[in-house]
């Protein structure tokens, strides 16, 4: 009895084996189905797309335009696209004539820097040799004097100063150089220095402008009076600044250096 229960058990094991390889062969076969058919479907989708194409291919061929959305896709494409690329080219042109209008303005100013610059070059030119005439002339009778004709000499002088300087000037020689000259009898002598070997007088322009120029003069002073006997020389040098006024070249200062 105990060895026909164990055969039961056994008998019953390989029955639930059989069923689970029943089941699984079932999956198995259903699986091969549901590929088949998708395989189907797949061959059913690419001849209707192939059919479609032969249907245009033919459409085309008996004169209808189905080409014709496409092509108006592609020059709406086209156009973006030259569109897109004159955008740069209106770019580089814009910056080209920037920087061309720049390079004008800069050689406009540039010219006219230039001339200004050569229009001030001549007016210094020409200041420095009418106040280098001027000095040569006016040194000599702003420092000469002769007690028996003080005013007339002062006069002179006076007619070559502008300025504060005129007034200086008048006044020193009304309260100091005429009472000492009349009292004494003073004449004095002036003149340009000039070199040995002869040439122009000793007078040179140490800075100069077109509304100012200054100039340094050597100068001879021969001086009699009853305070010396005999003629004295004295050797100066003086500088003088003459400023360009509405009369001419006038001296506005004069220092004896």
């Amino acid at each position: 009895m105990t060895k026909a229960t164990v055969r039961g058990r056994a008998g019953a094991g390989t029955g639930t084996s059989a069923r689970h390889r029943s089941v699984a062969a079932a999956a198995r076969a259903a699986s091969k189905r549901a590929e088949k058919a998708r395989e189907s479907a797949l061959d059913e989708e690419a001849a209707a797309t192939e059919s479609a194409v032969v249907d245009e291919a033919s459409g085309s061929a008996t004169g209808t335009d189905t080409e014709a959305p496409e092509r108006a896709k592609g020059a709406v494409r086209d156009q973006a696209g030259a569109e897109k690329s004159a955008k740069p080219a209106r770019r580089i042109s814009g910056a080209v004539t920037a920087v061309l209008a720049a390079l004008v303005v800069a050689g406009l100013v540039a010219a006219a820097m230039l001339g200004w610059e050569y229009r001030e070059d001549r007016r210094t030119q020409q200041a420095r040799t009418e106040a280098l005439a001027v000095a040569r002339k006016a040194a000599p009778e702003i420092l000469s004097y002769d007690y028996r004709h003080l005013d007339r000499d002062f006069a002179k002088a006076r007619a070559h100063l502008t300025g504060s300087f005129a007034g200086k000037y008048r006044k020193t020689t009304t309260r100091v150089v005429a009472p000492t000259a009349e009292k004494y009898r003073g004449v004095v002598t002036a003149t340009v220095a000039k070199p040995p070997a002869g040439g122009a007088p000793a007078a040179s322009v140490v800075s100069a402008s077109p509304e100012k120029v200054v100039v340094l003069v050597f100068m001879n002073q021969v001086t009699n009076s009853t305070q010396v006997s005999g003629p004295r020389l004295d050797l100066n040098r003086v500088r003088m600044t003459l400023v360009d006024t509405s009369g001419g070249w006038k001296v506005s200062a004069l220092d004896a250096l």
